[in-house]
């Protein structure tokens, strides 16, 4: 099973660790793409006055935020940590790696891939320095970053996707970076969380943004927890409903194209 998840806006601070190593990070495919993107964001924040300005602008920082422009430009001489470490927020709390078991951290650090403007895509156990780089963000010289990591994703996911089920957790901006095709898209599932509330009688369905980040997160806590190991979309729906949770799933109108999974809770 692999887990595409989105990473967090906010991150924790850069470790004590070793600075950054471009060649020691997963799915080395991605590297020159990697080194293209860290290259111009770095020169992009390295300055002030005028430049700070642009390199607020770009990264789209409101001025509450202007620290994080001299955090990436000592992206290369930073201290690192590993990436499921950086990551925090509603997802990451829920998911909460740090208390995990043995055996689970272990299916964790297999199964888990996390997008990022700046990395393409890290495992957890990939040591990176703290950063802010959105896959919205359009960089002068490399254009929109979602349309950057297209062709070098379309080279290196399929590989690391194998051939089991491929869960797909990640927010609209960046399933931008890679769309699963073919075969693997037939054993991709989407999922969205709806929030269920009855009204004068009726019920009502609403995309929530905590109630969606706290469900995937705790969902993907609970299967890695449970050592379930669904093989395809279908099992995965048995899978998490035999864990406790209400899905309804839709399968695919045609070939190639991905399950669409609505999971409904009620409360967190």
């Amino acid at each position: 099973m692999l887990v595409l998840l989105p990473p967090s806006e906010g991150k924790a601070p850069s470790g004590s660790g070793a600075a950054l190593k471009l060649e020691g990070l997963s799915l080395p495919e991605l590297g020159a793409a990697r080194a293209a993107v860290l290259d111009e964001l770095v020169a992009l924040c390295t300055g002030d006055g005028s430049d700070e300005d642009k390199a607020a602008e770009v990264l789209g920082l409101s001025p509450g935020l202007r620290g994080e422009i001299a955090k990436n430009a000592e992206l290369r001489t930073a201290g690192t940590r590993p990436a499921g470490q950086i990551y925090t927020g509603v997802l990451y709390d829920a998911l909460d790696l740090a208390t995990l078991d043995q055996a689970a951290r272990r299916r964790a650090a297999r199964s888990l891939l996390v997008f990022s403007g700046l990395w393409g895509a890290v495992r957890i156990g990939d040591r990176i320095p703290s950063y802010r780089c959105s896959m919205g963000v359009k960089l002068p010289g490399l254009g929109a970053l979602g349309a950057h990591w297209r062709g070098p994703m379309r080279e290196a996911l399929p590989a690391a996707a194998g051939q089991g089920l491929v869960l797909d957790l990640r927010s609209a901006a960046y399933a931008t970076a890679w769309k699963p095709a073919g075969e693997v898209a037939e054993r991709t599932a989407t999922v969205r969380v709806l929030q269920s509330k009855v009204v004068a009688g009726v019920e009502k369905r609403t995309v929530v943004s905590h109630f969606n980040k706290a469900t995937k997160g705790r969902m993907v806590r609970d299967l890695l927890t449970s050592g379930s190991a669904p093989r395809d979309p279908r099992e995965l729906v048995e899978a998490l409903r035999e864990l406790g949770y209400a899905v309804e799933a839709t399968p695919p109108a045609r070939r190639g194209a991905p399950w669409a999974l609505d999971v409904i809770v009620t409360e967190l």
